[in-house]
């Protein structure tokens, strides 16, 4: 049984709090470090520092094998490629540069087993120390390299399923069948070393939708029969008009239970049980015009948080681009309360002029993360009301591009592995 330690900080004789030594190197907090404080009703929050690289998105390639209707390469244009070997190279020998090292998660909006040299790239990074997660649509996952990923050392395995019956599955996959994938997985897990916490861990990621939402709860027994310890479920971002009748928060984003302020009642609810008789009167709770605590934990507290940045990530795409988030990679058409919205691609630099590691520590670009954290854009989200929110370029809070004021991952309401 694994038991939850207790960490304890000091306070020394001149008032400073002072960290455990095991925790800051963990965290990579070096003297003159800035932490963020948010306090709390009994509490602070610290955040990590600007400064501190945590995960490395990569996208070894933007090609799939697959056409889902929930894929952002429904609405765009843009080159298609594979990562060369000395682009990865460029990463890897940044990564290095970094103590602790940052987490390397294989994605983007390609399928990474549809590179050839993607598992040889997880092996390489497992010999140099490196935490590596992946995620696949399942479909490529075949008993071969399901043992090579096992024998590269992948530490972490997310599978998109986003249905529960082969109808539902391929309603929304276009081009894959759900008995194959569970096939694949079930080899999967037969052949993973036996272990109380074997490796690698298995998730599975959902992409929440009017068409198969009740899916979802026998989808979490069918993952926790293959040896999912992990489930991630974001609803759907609509980048075609289509998509838009399958959103399950139109009325999320404007309602103000889900925007703590000083100036609106407070409402505490306890732990209990959901089922016919609670589930409409917690529903009618949400919907009270209360800011609403959840055992204590606020329901508005994902609002205006930028999760990629405040967990200290960046994104690199298959042509060495480094951007500060994955939706940033890439230019995209999205819908915010049903009108067009336009997301141009930002990209700091390219680790195949410039290395990492200075990248990082940029001024500018610190700059920039430390403005993210304090989130002083305009509230596009629940507003959307003007020209401004149809664009990333400008909000009428004067911030420049990007503005993310518009961004529904920094609401909670899309989430990624």
């Amino acid at each position: 049984m694994v038991t939850k330690q207790t960490v304890w900080a000091e306070v020394d004789d001149e008032g400073r709090l002072v960290l455990p030594p095991e925790l800051s190197q963990r965290y990579g907090l070096k003297p003159g470090a800035r932490l963020r404080l948010d306090e709390g009703k009994n509490d602070f929050r610290l955040h990590l520092p600007v400064t501190f690289l945590k995960k490395v998105y990569i996208e070894p390639t933007n090609c799939c094998n697959l056409d889902c209707r929930t894929c952002m390469r429904n609405a765009w244009e843009e080159q298609l490629g594979l990562m060369t070997d000395k682009t990865f190279s460029n990463l890897l020998a940044g990564l290095l540069d970094f103590s602790p090292q940052p987490l390397l998660f294989f994605g983007g909006l390609g399928e990474p087993l549809a590179h050839p040299r993607t598992i040889e790239w997880i092996a390489q990074a497992h010999t140099q120390g490196i935490r590596v997660e992946m995620i696949t649509n399942g479909t490529l996952l075949s008993p071969k390299k399901s043992q090579e990923l096992i024998d590269a050392g992948l530490d972490m395995l997310w599978v998109s399923i986003d249905g529960a019956t082969p109808e539902s599955y391929s309603d929304v996959r276009l081009g894959a069948e759900l008995p194959k994938v569970i096939e694949n997985l079930s080899y999967f897990k037969k052949i993973r070393p036996a272990s109380h916490f074997p490796r690698p861990e298995l998730g599975i990621a959902f992409v929440a939708m009017r068409r198969n939402l009740r899916d979802l709860p026998k989808i979490i027994t069918m993952g926790r029969g293959l040896g999912a310890k992990h489930f991630k479920v974001t609803n759907v971002l609509p980048y075609t008009q289509d998509m838009l009748p399958e959103m399950l928060y139109n009325r999320t984003l404007r309602n103000i239970t889900y925007l703590p302020s000083p100036w609106l009642p407070s409402l505490s609810l306890p732990k209990f049980d959901l089922d016919e008789i609670t589930s409409q009167v917690f529903i009618e709770a949400l919907n009270s015009g209360c800011n609403v605590e959840l055992a204590g934990s606020n329901l508005g507290i994902a609002n205006d948080v930028c999760t990629f940045i405040e967990s200290g990530a960046i994104s690199i795409s298959w042509d060495g681009a480094a951007c500060p988030c994955p939706p940033l990679s890439h230019n995209f058409i999205s819908y915010l309360h049903g009108v067009e919205r336009f997301s141009r691609k930002h990209v700091i630099g390219n680790i195949n002029e410039q290395n990492l590691k200075d990248m990082w520590l940029d001024e500018e670009y610190v700059a920039y993360r430390e403005r993210v954290h304090s989130f002083a854009f305009a509230p596009c989200t629940p507003c959307g009301g003007c020209e401004l929110s149809q664009a990333n370029e400008e909000d009428c809070f004067g911030n420049d591009f990007p503005a993310c004021g518009g961004c529904l991952w920094t609401q909670g309401v899309i989430q990624c592995p």
